[in-house]
């Protein structure tokens, strides 16, 4: 017996020393962690946002001397956004990288490339359904439709992001406790006539009344967002037949007739206080991911005054969002981008060069294209006043219509916000992010 006794020691001995040198990852790799605590992440995502971006919406809401939501975050770091085999990263591969703490390809969408993939931890699967297994609560807020990748990565794996059909499916399938976006037209079978025109499905899927038949809620506008009653623990918002704005150039937009955000559906902002109100029921504390595509989208589109917009409606957003974290001090607040929409700059010459009342010139001599309140060829804008009461005129200048590198920053609030200072890769927005939600 002694030596029995003996040999099972030894074989526990052995058991635990071989543990320990596993990595961490490898550990419990198919077991997310129990969660035990109430702490929660809100991670922001206004897309294609640099610094230069946020330069911008200072000085159309405050002026030169004023501060902004934005500014007033007290943690920020450099963020580091390349890909596996890119400079510059796509919103699919970024988002990937953001909701697996893993760096990959350019193409990728919750995969690397074609490639499966675990997350860092080891989990299969994305942080989001992670902290779902965890029994957190989980939501989605997107300005654009329900394929954008900045969110839909969280929740879906594919080889090609042009399939919206199979990521929308996904999503929604996916059953997050909170999901707002726009994108209709992924969620009705063809011919099947919805709240903002007819389904464009080639499955028949109707995950709408699919939705419906798990127990969500289904809205449609701001009023039907607010007027959600304060029992309602699963819900589905549908704003728009497509993205919630029209992501156009100015030009076409006026002869057009069309907004640049459609009345009906809620900010970016009213969305993620809807949100919060859902998810900070949870006992168990909640993951939200929330997207201003607007940002990236009109810049894309060298709409200046689009851009504008959809910029400070992004600032109100982190506003409140700052406002539930300082209520919330076990919830953590991460704002980044993870590309620089168009290679935007605040041209802001004097006067004399730039009247407050003269159309800007065709042909700006200091940028490739330079917009003013209407496009190119239009007035300037005006910066909000200054200390001295002045308000001072400024273009938008563009280097093109694609996504670059840029000067991106990391901005946080809130739990664990004081560890985003030096230099911030994308990997490891998902690692703060799993530290705060699981420890």
């Amino acid at each position: 017996m002694y030596h029995l006794k003996k040999r099972i020691s030894k074989a526990v001995l052995i058991f635990c020393l071989l543990a320990a040198l596993v990595p961490d990852h490898q550990v419990n790799a198919s077991s997310p962690p129990k969660s035990s605590n109430r702490n929660s992440v809100v991670f922001f995502h206004p897309d294609g946002m640099s610094l230069s971006h946020w330069t911008a919406i200072r000085m159309i809401t405050v002026g030169p001397d004023g501060m902004t939501n934005w500014d007033g975050l007290p943690g920020m770091a450099i963020y580091r956004g390349h890909m596996r085999d890119a400079l510059s990263a796509t919103s699919n591969g970024g988002a990937t990288s953001h909701a697996y703490g893993v760096k990959v390809g350019a193409g990728s969408f919750g995969m690397d490339d074609k490639q499966k993939i675990r997350s860092a931890s080891g989990f299969d699967g994305s942080l989001m359904l992670e902290a779902k297994r965890a029994g957190k609560a989980i939501g989605l807020v997107q300005t654009g439709y329900i394929a954008e990748p900045g969110t839909a990565a969280f929740l879906a794996r594919i080889e090609d992001r042009s399939r919206y059909e199979e990521i929308a499916k996904q999503v929604v399938m996916a059953e997050p406790d909170v999901h707002f976006s726009g994108g209709e037209r992924f969620l009705l079978p063809k011919g099947a006539k919805g709240r903002f025109g007819e389904g464009e499905r080639s499955d028949g899927l109707n995950l709408i009344e699919w939705a419906q038949e798990k127990g969500y809620t289904v809205v449609y506008t701001k009023e039907e967002l607010k007027g959600l009653p304060n029992s309602t623990k699963k819900v589905l918002g549908v704003f728009s037949w497509s993205h919630t704005f029209n992501d156009e150039t100015e030009e076409e937009l006026k002869k057009k007739e069309l907004p640049l955000y459609n009345p009906q559906a809620p900010t970016v902002g009213e969305m993620a206080e809807a949100a919060l109100k859902v998810l900070s029921r949870h006992s168990k504390g909640f993951f939200l991911v929330v997207e201003e595509e607007g940002t990236d989208n009109f810049a894309n589109k060298n709409n200046a005054s689009g851009f504008l917009e959809a910029g400070q409606r992004s600032d109100k957003a982190v506003g409140l969002l700052n406002e539930f974290v300082k209520k919330s001090p076990r919830t953590l607040l991460l704002v980044t981008s993870d590309s620089d929409a168009s290679g935007l700059q605040v041209l802001g010459l004097n006067a004399k060069i730039m009247p407050k009342d003269k159309p800007l010139p065709a042909g700006v001599k200091e940028c490739a294209i330079c917009d003013g309140q209407e496009g190119t060829a239009s007035l300037p804008f005006l910066a909000a006043p200054d200390k001295a009461g002045v308000r001072l005129p400024f273009a938008i200048a563009w280097t093109g219509t694609a996504d670059g590198t840029g000067g991106i920053l990391v901005r946080a609030a809130g739990k664990n916000s004081g560890k985003v200072r030096g230099h911030f890769d994308n990997t490891e927005i998902y690692k703060l992010m799993r530290e705060t939600l699981f420890k």
